[in-house]
């Protein structure tokens, strides 16, 4: 016997832990990028705290909306993550699960998410509709287009309409001013991440922004910052922002500079690395918003 094997879980136990793997609970990093921009919504629409009900919902929701992504998303590159070294350990490239498994959590994890949204305005429920739609076409994009790092944008920043709907009751241009940032700043983070796939991309033929861009990448990168700074500046005036929002935009600009340090030579665990630290960008737009509203500054 082996006595530095790892102990194996009981079959019932081990058969959970596989699902929470082919959800990402172990990786609540996806969590993190949807969350953000639908908070941003959210304060924005109540120009301040808002409805607790409302608020508790779109946090799970977003839990749940984001384990079915990866669901859906395992299922259509079951045949490509096992030949990709960071995703040949996933459930269903390792063979742990069944690809019918994977629908099926994305199908239990929706309805439990459209279940949720029941509870909010007429509004909401048909936007939730428009959200499942884009949940369900990302994962496959990258098989037609250089642009799935779009479509993912649309997905994730589809929580900010419905978040301003459930709030506010209606939809105006501010809101999808706040969706135009949302998805600039998808395609930002998502293209980190394909620069750190992208030979392996090349190799299965799986398409994205990080090959499309080329040798231009870090300079697309830098555009699409600016443009997200600058999308985030003209919210900020339409909703008299002050003093705190924009220092918190400010960082948020040097983190972005940080970012760029960091893939300066392309290597793809530094790609990665960058990817993983836009969190705390969408945390610091977040944290100037919330004191916008708390101090009135």
């Amino acid at each position: 016997m082996d006595d530095t094997a790892e102990p194996r879980l009981p079959a019932p136990l081990h058969r959970l832990h596989q699902y929470a793997l082919l959800m990402r609970l172990h990786r609540p990093i996806g969590i993190y990028l949807l969350v953000w921009p639908m908070l941003w919504s959210l304060w924005w629409a109540a120009r301040g705290v808002p409805d607790f009900k409302v608020l508790c919902v779109f946090l799970l929701g977003a839990v749940l909306m984001r384990s079915a992504g990866c669901a859906i998303n395992d299922y259509a590159d079951r045949n490509l993550d096992g030949h990709v070294a960071r995703t040949k350990d996933r459930p269903l490239a390792a063979g742990a699960l069944k690809p019918f498994e994977a629908v099926l959590v994305f199908a239990v994890l929706t309805a439990l998410a459209f279940a949720l949204v029941l509870s909010m305005n007429s509004l909401t429920i048909w936007l939730s509709l428009g959200g499942a739609a884009l949940a369900a076409l990302y994962p496959f994009s990258k098989r037609y287009t250089h642009l799935p790092q779009v479509v993912l944008g649309a997905a994730f920043g589809w929580a900010v309409p419905m978040a301003w709907a459930a709030q506010a009751g209606e939809l105006n241009r501010i809101t999808w001013l706040i969706y135009i940032a949302a998805v600039l700043w998808a395609v930002i983070y998502d293209t980190l991440y394909a620069m750190a796939d992208r030979e392996d991309d090349i190799r299965m033929g799986a398409k994205s922004t990080a090959i499309l861009f080329g040798d231009a990448d870090k300079a697309a990168i830098a555009v699409l910052q600016i443009l997200l700074l600058l999308t985030l500046v003209m919210i900020g005036v339409n909703n008299d922002m002050g003093g705190y929002y924009y220092v918190a935009l400010l960082i948020g600009a040097a983190l972005f500079d940080h970012h760029r340090w960091m893939i300066r030579d392309r290597q793809p665990a530094a790609c990665f690395r960058a990817f993983l630290h836009n969190h705390w960008f969408g945390m610091v737009v977040f944290i100037g918003i919330a004191l916008h509203y708390l101090v009135g500054v």
